[in-house]
């Protein structure tokens, strides 16, 4: 709600920076000398002899800001629908005049809760309006809606917001007093690596921190998540102390971070390298201490967090605080960072694969993710059309399947139906593929057998934010649509071509509702027995599970895993079938990755990926999921991963 409005947050800043009376228009007329009236600066502060007036400082806070952000919530909530906007823009002018202070939180409440409740009453008359009443129907029920809002925002919104905001500026003003302010770095650093930097900076300090500037001029709050000084040093460290891509894309990176302001493009470095986080925290405990000696904050929010940004937004008193705040806390992060780097010189840190899970967390694709791993599909130039995709794993059966059918969707849904996308054991690979998807723990294999295709690595089968480049790259290739070209005999199809599986495929007896299973280790013993007890395997092939993991994680995202053997124990299986075992209580698949269902796969023909490619359907949607993980029999399992169409 706050990032699409930071303009207007800057906007007022930038005013309230040089028209108030200690801005920067009165303080460089004083310096040279003029002591006589400034009479338009006067009426657009609202002072001196514009005090009688308004100005423009106060109403932008008080009306302009919080209605937006209102406006802005209501919209979103009601799928991007101006109503939803509207009537969130109501409920919040009824909390803005309930109380006396900048109404940010209550704004955040009553504008989602307007469009919300919008779109399910919409909902209730949706298709019942007679011809010729529709514009009728939609003003008055808005409007009405709205009324009730806006009353409920000036009789319990405002006053419970005024509330909070007097009990959270008691807690800062006691942080601030007992100098412990620079305590909150120990949860504001983990956080911003984690992907919480906007959540934290624009949910909680934007609007804390605005009402506190109103009050006083300035605010230290703007500067405890978005200082670029931390991030610099860390940056600087790995320039300096750094081996390999990390050393290498570190100048450029610092570049974009501290004068770009684009602080995320620091996240994989510490991921890579997670004691990192120590460094950030002594840095960021540096530069809030820094300000409470000084006494220096910010006018208005410095976003993005740039050094420009945050000088621009320092009044002149706090220049020297702010300067020093950004200075010092660079230096303490470059020698705690360098300190470090120096005591772990002989670990080799995997930049691609933290980019790839920073962009995982946070769930689409950076945009300056290239910077550090020398481009990828964002920036891959196709040599040819793209009209065949494979996406291989080890054995070929079981997540490169999974991967394949999520992709084939998007593919068609983007209407590039004469794409073909298709699944393969890296053994099997022949370099005729336009594209190739893989694990990033497998793409070096998969580049020597397919040289001259575009590559692809993903960390998250289910959901990666590459996904999107591979669609941008097929719809942006400007070629025609040509006929789709054979598939290959070793690949698998689509399931437009395939058989439906077998009815024993996914036995009841293969289904647990509640597993035993407390480790990664003991789910694929678990997952595997079932195999064994359905006949469908021997028990050498749960060992094969095992050393198929320990080569890959067969962690497919969204809170599944499909463990399978590997593409030499194809041979151990006697008939195709799978197991599915759901964790409750959920299992850590190794990297914090939340595991509840595991899904046990012995492949021998192509019968199973009819059902994988229906798993994958059902992990993609929330309603699906919900059913699974509402399931009281076996029953009712084989029903929901039975009844997904494909």
């Amino acid at each position: 709600m706050v990032l699409p409005n930071i303009a207007a947050f800057i906007a007022w800043g930038l005013i309230t920076a040089l028209f108030i009376e200690v801005g920067w228009i009165v303080l460089i007329g004083k310096a040279f000398g003029y002591e006589g009236g400034y009479g338009f600066v006067e009426h657009l502060g609202g002072w001196g002899a514009g005090a009688d007036g308004t100005g423009i400082v106060g109403p932008m806070i008080t009306y302009l800001l919080p209605i937006l952000i209102g406006y802005t919530g209501g919209r979103m909530m009601y799928d991007d629908n101006l109503r939803g906007g509207v009537v969130g823009a109501i409920a919040t002018m009824g909390a803005i005049t309930g109380a006396d202070v900048p109404m940010f939180l209550g704004a955040m409440v009553m504008g989602p809760l307007g469009g919300w409740s919008m779109k399910k009453l919409d909902a209730l008359w949706a298709d019942r309006i007679r011809p010729g009443f529709e514009m009728l129907v939609n003003n008055f029920s808005a409007g009405i809606w709205g009324m009730l809002l806006a009353i409920l925002g000036f009789v319990v919104a405002g006053p419970f917001v005024a509330a909070f905001s007097r009990v959270a500026g008691d807690v800062v003003d006691f942080l601030v007093e007992n100098s412990l302010l620079p305590l909150t770095s120990i949860f504001v650093e983990p956080a911003k690596v984690l992907f919480l930097n906007n959540a934290i900076n624009h949910g909680i300090f934007t609007p804390l921190g605005t009402a506190q500037a109103d009050a006083t001029g300035k605010s230290i709050l703007f500067l405890i998540e978005a200082n670029p000084g931390p991030g610099l040093g860390l940056l600087l460290a790995f320039a300096v102390f750094g081996t390999g891509v990390a050393r290498a894309s570190a100048p450029g990176a610092a570049l974009i971070q501290f004068v770009g302001g684009i602080h995320e493009i620091y996240f994989p470095y510490v991921l890579m390298k997670p004691r990192l986080i120590l460094a950030l925290i002594a840095g960021g405990m540096t530069g809030v201490a820094t300000n409470l000696v000084f006494d220096s904050g910010l006018r208005a929010p410095a976003a993005p967090g740039s050094i420009i940004a945050v000088i621009i937004q320092a009044p002149v008193s706090s220049l020297l605080g702010v300067i020093l705040s950004v200075v010092l806390s660079a230096l303490v992060t470059f020698l705690v960072a360098a300190a470090l780097l120096r005591l772990g010189k002989d670990e080799d840190g995997d930049l691609a694969g933290a980019t790839a899970s920073m962009e995982t967390m946070k769930g689409k694709r950076s945009s300056v993710a290239g910077t550090l791993t020398g481009g990828g599909a964002a920036t891959a130039t196709a040599t040819r059309p793209i009209r065949s995709i494979v996406f291989a794993c080890d054995a070929g059966m079981g997540s490169s399947a999974m991967g394949a059918s999520v992709l084939r969707r998007r593919i068609k849904a983007a209407g590039r139906e004469d794409v073909t996308v298709v699944n393969k054991a890296i053994s099997s690979l022949t370099d005729d593929a336009d594209l190739v998807v893989t694990h990033r723990d497998l793409a070096e294999r998969a580049r020597q057998r397919t040289p001259s295709a575009v590559h692809v690595s993903v960390d998250d089968f289910m959901a990666s934010p590459r996904y999107d480049e591979i669609v941008d790259l097929v719809t942006q290739d400007g070629a025609e649509p040509a006929p789709s070209p054979t598939v290959p005999a070793d690949a698998q199809p689509g399931s437009q071509d395939r058989p439906a599986p077998s009815g024993n495929l996914l036995a009841k007896e293969a289904i647990v509702l509640s597993g035993r299973a407390r480790t990664r280790e003991e789910a694929i013993t678990e997952a595997g027995e079932l195999l064994v007890a359905s006949g469908a395997v021997p028990p050498e092939y749960v060992e094969a599970m095992h050393e198929r993991e320990r080569s890959v994680s067969t962690h497919m995202g969204n809170l599944l895993a499909i463990p399978h053997g590997t593409n030499e124990a194809k041979g151990l299986i006697t008939r195709t079938a799978i197991s599915v075992v759901r964790y409750p209580q959920r299992l850590d698949w190794g990297g914090g990755k939340e595991t509840e269902f595991v899904i046990g796969i012995a492949g021998a023909g192509d019968d199973h990926l009819e059902v994988l490619q229906r798993v994958a359907e059902v992990f993609l949607d929330e309603e699906q999921t919900a059913r699974l993980r509402a399931a009281t029999t076996a029953e009712e399992v084989q029903e929901v991963l039975g009844g997904v169409s494909v």
